[in-house]
């Protein structure tokens, strides 16, 4: 357990910096973030060393690679600091993303195991889904992070197909979720809603355990449907509404992403 709240999945663009978000997270009470990659290039991982270097609160990067491309993916590893970075990720959007189970791509992801780096996903269709389940199952020492609850559809209400990916996603150990809402489900859903939350948030709680969620504000995205207080707080009651304990909202609101991304918080704090 830690007592250091840590918002596991944030950005930084153009007009949302560091010196926006500070005030944000002293609001809140949280004080470390995972920052992560908004734009598929190699200045994008420049520009967030650049951010991580001057933001203190910053504790850990997931940068961009480019997994497609094996050789690139391995040149680009090379040149990235470890610590700041903790993980890497690319964007798939609805892609069928076929390449991430070909044998190029399942020889990255043991080179991220071996380098002890996440890979955080987004699968928002079955078949990536699928990719993410065998990628997970074919290197088991990858630990792999899921973004954003693999966007429950929240505007419909609906559990289904989405609550048998969850399933299937939890069966794996080394696979990880954060509490948060996607770009994808945040436009399509006609306002911010605890309530409408937390069913979504009950069957996440129940598939993976506190242990292996992490609670994360997707700001500046989120400011889209709420505030970072508003999502930050709401958020954490659905965790409670779920059942769990203070000790175990501890764990899912720091201490999994400090174990999870090995961040450089076990050197600082």
């Amino acid at each position: 357990m830690t007592a250091t709240p840590i918002d596991a999945h944030q950005h930084f663009l153009p007009i949302f910096g560091p010196e926006l978000l500070a005030p944000e997270l002293d609001r809140a009470g949280v004080k470390a973030t995972i920052l992560m990659q908004a734009v598929d290039t190699a200045d994008e991982n420049s520009r967030l060393l650049a951010y991580a270097s001057s933001a203190p609160f910053v504790r850990g990067v997931v940068a961009w690679l480019p997994i497609a491309d094996a050789e690139a993916a391995y040149a680009e590893l090379e040149r990235l600091p470890t610590p700041p970075v903790v993980g890497v990720r690319c964007l798939i959007g609805r892609d069928p993303a076929d390449w991430l189970v070909g044998r190029s791509a399942l020889g990255v992801f043991r080179e991220l195991a071996a380098r002890g780096l996440t890979w955080d996903v987004v699968p928002v269709t079955e078949r990536q889904v699928e990719h993410t389940v065998r990628i997970a199952a074919a290197v088991p020492e990858l630990r792999v992070v899921v973004d954003h609850m693999a966007r429950p559809p929240l505007e419909t209400g609906d559990q289904q197909p989405w609550a048998r990916w969850i399933e299937r996603l939890a069966r794996l150990p080394n696979v990880a979720m954060k509490i948060s809402v996607g770009i994808d489900a945040l436009t399509a859903w006609p306002r911010w809603n605890t309530d409408a939350l937390t069913p979504y948030v009950d069957r996440v709680v129940s598939c993976f355990g506190p242990d292996r969620l992490m609670l994360a504000s997707n700001w500046p995205v989120v400011l889209h449907r709420a505030t970072y207080q508003n999502a930050w707080r709401d958020l954490t009651t659905a965790l409670r509404r779920a059942g769990l304990s203070e000790a175990e909202l501890a764990e899912a609101s720091g201490g999994t992403a400090l174990r999870w991304y090995d961040c450089r918080l076990h050197a600082s704090e």
